[in-house]
């Protein structure tokens, strides 16, 4: 399996898919004819902006890239959580229009036909679309979840289960069920949607803007190096160890595993962020900061705030409008290195930012 992680930075979906897929060469890979099915996730029907869903612009990347390399078979499929309905949320998402304009199906997997499938947890029902895809991509958000701590790559696949099925596996815990579930239907490529991810609820309504995208082959992989970016114990997250030891993948990246296609650019941290958000930055003092940094910041100060019960009082200094001062205190990013103590990086991760946190207070 490949290991590569490929990351790109910006604020274009579309153009920003098709440069992580064609730096992959994925249509390489892929056989002519293969019937290849594109999983997002639309848990909610909710607009991306809000942190729960796949943005349009990515679903319309891929697409174009499949089609501009001959892959004429194509389809969109999805199952939104019990409750809500996928046709709505295709809609709100404007996911409609996309299989309007490149001629692509959508496929509602809650009217889809099951089968059964021994797992290691006993017998799980897989949709049969899933089942069949001659190659399958998921193209997950990365955002936290207030049951599994962060949701992602593995989880996702819990779209393709009927509502039935959702509901045991809650009864069964999920982590051990998401995990088998991954053994026996395994995506070819994920493409993680990092643009504005939720910082703690699967359904939104907390996004941290980091305006990021993430490529590579294994899931478990991915998931492991979405805790890194967001502060997460990995131990915190049962399912990833459970996939690993189950033959998956394997949570491990080296450096030489990360392909960056570019650098984050300066931009303004959010004007309008969420009430978390806002009373988490409040001592925050930010000048032309990139959004993955402050991201990553954000992230950062709710683990710290999770861990200890308490906020983070000391203020705090981002941005490249600091870059080449002498700062005292506490410098986030390599605009910053000129700070008393600073998480240096391009950006760091939220967990590099953690420790130096835990290790000031």
């Amino acid at each position: 399996m490949d290991r590569k992680l490929y990351v790109v930075y910006g604020n274009r979906a579309k153009r920003m898919t098709m440069d992580l897929m064609e730096a992959a060469r994925i249509s390489e890979e892929i056989p002519q004819g293969a019937s290849v099915a594109v999983k997002p996730n639309l848990v909610v029907a909710a607009e991306p902006e809000y942190g729960a869903t796949t943005h349009a612009g990515i679903l319309e990347g891929a697409i174009e890239y499949l089609q501009n390399h001959g892959h004429r078979d194509v389809s969109i499929m999805e199952g939104s959580w019990v409750g809500d309905r996928t046709e709505r949320a295709f809609a709100v998402c404007r996911y409609n229009e996309i299989g309007k304009r490149y001629n692509v199906p959508l496929y509602d997997l809650k009217r889809d036909s099951t089968r059964p499938v021994k797992t290691r947890v006993g017998e799980i029902r897989i949709c049969e679309r899933a089942l069949n895809a001659g190659y399958l991509i998921n193209l997950p958000v990365l955002k936290g979840h207030c049951q599994t701590v962060m949701t992602c790559a593995l989880k996702n696949m819990k779209g393709c289960l009927p509502d039935t099925e959702k509901r045991h596996f809650h009864t069964m815990g999920l982590h051990r069920p998401i995990a088998a579930l991954n053994a026996v239907l395994r995506p070819a490529l994920t493409i993680v949607d990092n643009i504005c991810g939720d910082l703690n609820f699967e359904e939104g309504g907390n996004p941290v803007p980091t305006n990021r995208m993430i490529l590579g082959h294994d899931p478990v992989q991915i998931d492991a190096f979405g805790c890194r970016l967001m502060g997460i114990d990995l131990r915190d997250v049962e399912y990833i160890g459970y996939a690993e030891d189950w033959g998956v993948g394997s949570s491990a990246t080296e450096e030489d595993d990360l392909v960056y296609l570019n650098e984050p650019t300066a931009a303004a941290a959010p004007q309008r962020p969420s009430g978390l958000v806002g009373q988490l930055s409040r001592n925050v003092r930010q000048d032309s900061a990139c959004s993955a940094c402050y991201g990553n910041l954000i992230h950062a100060l709710y683990q710290y705030q999770e861990r200890t019960g308490r906020a983070f009082r000391k203020p705090i200094r981002i941005g490249q409008g600091f870059a080449g001062q002498a700062l005292e205190g506490i410098g986030v990013g390599r605009c910053c290195r000129g700070a008393e103590r600073c998480a240096l990086g391009c950006p760091p991760s939220a967990e590099a930012i953690l420790r130096m946190l835990e290790e000031e207070e």
